[in-house]
């Protein structure tokens, strides 16, 4: 059994193989085929946080794939208050065929995860979000074919979103830069788990937005405050003054450049509305890409072959 809780726990070879088997479930679903693999299979979501893409998105894979799903709000299940986390894993397992769980703490995850015995996916966490960096690969991959030797530059804050993108971008053969001011780049923690699977490597941090997109085939951005960092929304709007992706930098970078954010968008801040609504946006297909992801990652963890 396996969990998908980071993307650094997959080798270049399976993850290619579950992005192979998205591609083909996305070309299906558009032939009007929905072959029910799933049919009978339970799909239990735990979110301490609120969601829109996560929720919905898992919900229809099971749904299209002819199983159900079962959804608990931190209002009912508030993870660990009332029993402690082992006996809630135990407990769910004997229900569900898979769990996905979307958390403030990433150590929830990984005791969940520790417990469980069915495969726990990571719907987000203050860490990660595997889930996200997957589809925006393959978003990519229908944008531009090989990638191999593609450049993503990111944007903003290097957080969850942005450590997983990192991975993959590395992972996929793509070269990552983050483009973030001082003291809000890459946690050492991340650093030592980068080292671990990449020895001698490093994603490229540069300081100088203009100057981190001159070579870029992909832009990405997220919001500068993410959930449970509202208290610091003044000082980090003040720290990522000039980090705007608008039509100025999407100017300095290739004209065949694609830009992506993972949703929600705050436009007039990390994005300019001309910018997020633009031509060269493709924020809707990567949000409907989430969907296609994750059937492959449920049927891959599911050990079902098509």
């Amino acid at each position: 059994m396996r969990h998908f809780l980071h993307i650094i726990d997959f080798t270049s070879s399976e993850l290619k193989g579950i992005l192979k088997l998205a591609t083909k479930l996305k070309a299906d679903l558009a032939k009007g085929l929905r072959p029910p693999l799933l049919a009978g299979r339970v799909l239990g979501l735990i979110f301490e946080k609120p969601s829109l893409r996560t929720r919905v998105s898992f919900e229809a894979a099971m749904a299209q794939l002819g199983g159900t799903s079962i959804f608990l709000d931190s209002t009912e299940n508030h993870i660990g208050a009332r029993e402690s986390i082992p006996d809630q894993a135990r407990t769910l397992s004997q229900f569900v065929d898979a769990l996905v769980l979307r958390t403030y703490a990433h150590k929830t995850i990984e005791e969940f995860a520790e417990f469980a015995t069915v495969p726990v996916i990571n719907g987000l966490s203050d860490y990660n979000h595997p889930c996200q960096a997957l589809a925006d690969v393959l978003t990519i991959r229908e944008a531009f074919g090989d990638l191999k030797g593609m450049t993503v530059t990111f944007v903003g804050d290097g957080n969850n979103v942005a450590r997983s993108l990192a991975v993959a971008c590395t992972r996929f053969g793509m070269n990552f830069i983050l483009a973030a001011p001082k003291g809000y780049g890459f946690p050492e923690e991340f650093h030592t788990n980068y080292r671990g699977a990449f020895p001698g490597k490093l994603p490229t941090h540069i300081t100088d937005p203009s100057e981190a997109v001159s070579a870029a085939d992909v832009i990405y951005t997220d919001v500068w405050t993410s959930m449970g960092q509202e208290a610091e929304s003044k000082a980090r709007a003040l720290a990522f003054h000039g980090f705007q992706v608008d039509e100025t930098l999407m100017a300095k970078a290739p004209s065949h450049a694609k830009f992506l954010h993972c949703l929600p968008a705050h436009r007039g801040e990390e994005v300019s509305a001309g910018v997020a609504d633009g031509p060269q946006s493709l924020i809707f297909a990567q949000a409907g890409n989430r969907m296609h992801a994750q059937k492959a990652i449920l049927l891959w963890l599911l050990g079902i072959k098509i």
